[in-house]
């Protein structure tokens, strides 16, 4: 797959866009440890952090999808075909990344003290939202070969992928390894 320079530069924004808050939302946690968890100071900040992951997530969405039509280049009529299947995809896609923030937040709160016990439990945890997000896409690329042939599901499975590698490269990047000092 070749991308052009403009094409390139929207995929890097937008998972740079992604990952920012949950950057953000790890420092804030970071500070916000030694304030009482039901602070009105704290409180407002999870507000906050909740609302850039709101904002964020509309936009790499609307970028996803302009990559994703940009790439997929379909006619009018497999486009109305393709659209509604790739809206559902993107709606339980949501949800599956709903597990991941919580995931994220988790182990913003815990990697300076973690244990055995908890790493444990949020690796487990990380495992189960990869194999769901990997069933999700085949289950897409099936329903997208369905509709539209083997040959443009497989040009879904291969942008949508490396856009997701991306994504996931920007927020694991953003992330302190567990166990070493930050």
């Amino acid at each position: 797959m070749i991308f052009d320079n403009r094409m390139f530069l929207r995929m890097v924004l937008a998972t740079t866009l992604l990952a920012a808050p949950l950057c953000r939302a790890q420092t804030t946690t970071q500070q916000g440890a030694a304030k009482s968890a039901g602070s009105p100071e704290a409180d407002a900040q999870k507000k906050n952090t909740q609302a850039y992951i709101d904002l964020i997530r509309s936009n790499v969405r609307q970028d996803k999808d302009e990559i994703m039509g940009s790439i997929m280049v379909l006619s009018a009529a497999d486009a109305a075909k393709f659209w509604p299947i790739y809206a559902d995809y993107e709606t339980q896609l949501t949800k599956l990344n709903d597990q991941r923030v919580e995931i994220i937040k988790d182990y913003a709160q815990n990697y300076k003290d973690m244990t055995d016990q908890k790493a444990e439990e949020l690796i487990r945890k990380a495992f189960a939202y990869q194999k769901q997000r990997e069933e999700l896409l085949v289950t897409t690329y099936e329903r997208v070969k369905q509709a539209l042939g083997a040959i443009t599901a497989a040009r879904f499975a291969q942008v949508e992928h490396q856009l997701l590698l991306i994504i996931d490269l920007q927020i694991d990047s953003a992330l302190p390894i567990v166990g070493q000092p930050s």
